[in-house]
């Protein structure tokens, strides 16, 4: 088995939660094209995929000079099982290794992937089998029971003492195509989980994660580089007003 990379961004037409949500405004594009800049600055990919069943998408990734494939739509449905998707995905990248890089990501960047991808082979001597970004979650847990993962009482501890949760963050996955074809799934039982921080741990499927990401990547890289930011009603016309 090689060290090449197929990277792949999953984009749908539609997006349950969050209107358009991968071609928001960002930076100074959107999620998707701003995704795809951020992979092809990485010198360890040796393919960028954008596998999307919208043809508005499928143009974008052209304009960037990357492979658009067209998904069928029985890969586009949520009711389909997701490891069917992901076996089909086998099917379309030339090399051994599949990056699954989702564009609802965007404090990913170019350095944490090149990390990544160099941790990915090291752990794969080390007789791990796939590679994820997580970040560690030590906060009071409750269900309709009661605590979780603490005490009431005097057993109380402080939440830094709790067991530690890990919080899969879907911003990095990485793992051999043929185990996928095996697992039905993109990380294997023996996954390396490598600790990302909280900004780079940001996933946008709501309101607020969107905001959330934007602050952190002005907060980084300063207002000059969000020319594209407009109001959030008019880029979510059919997004509720958040709760007060």
């Amino acid at each position: 088995m090689g060290k090449n990379i197929s990277a792949v961004i999953p984009v749908k037409a539609n997006s349950s939660r969050l209107y358009h949500k991968n071609i928001l405004p960002f930076s100074n594009s959107n999620l998707l094209v701003h995704k795809i800049r951020q992979l092809k600055a990485c010198g360890k990919i040796d393919e960028i995929i954008v596998s999307s069943d919208s043809e508005e998408m499928l143009q974008m990734a052209l304009k960037e000079n990357v492979f658009a494939i067209k998904r069928p739509k029985m890969y586009a449905d949520e009711s389909q099982p997701f490891g069917n998707f992901l076996e089909y995905l086998t099917g379309e990248i030339r090399f051994d290794h599949l990056l699954y890089a989702c564009c609802t990501s965007p404090l990913v960047e170019t350095d944490l992937y090149e990390k990544a991808i160099d941790l990915y082979f090291d752990k794969l001597n080390e007789g791990y089998d796939s590679l994820i970004s997580v970040y560690k979650y030590q906060h009071f847990l409750l269900d309709d029971n009661g605590p979780i993962n603490f005490s009431r009482g005097l057993n109380h501890v402080n939440s830094q003492n709790l067991p530690a949760y890990y919080n899969f963050t879907c911003g990095i996955v990485i793992s051999p195509k043929e185990h996928i074809k095996q697992w039905k799934y993109h990380f294997g039982p023996n996954v390396y989980k490598m600790e990302v921080s909280q900004e780079e741990a940001i996933d946008i499927d709501t309101y607020w994660d969107y905001l959330a990401a934007q602050a952190f990547y002005q907060a980084k890289h300063g207002s000059e580089n969000m020319p594209n930011q407009q109001p959030l009603s008019s880029v979510m016309p059919h997004t509720p007003s958040p709760p007060r």
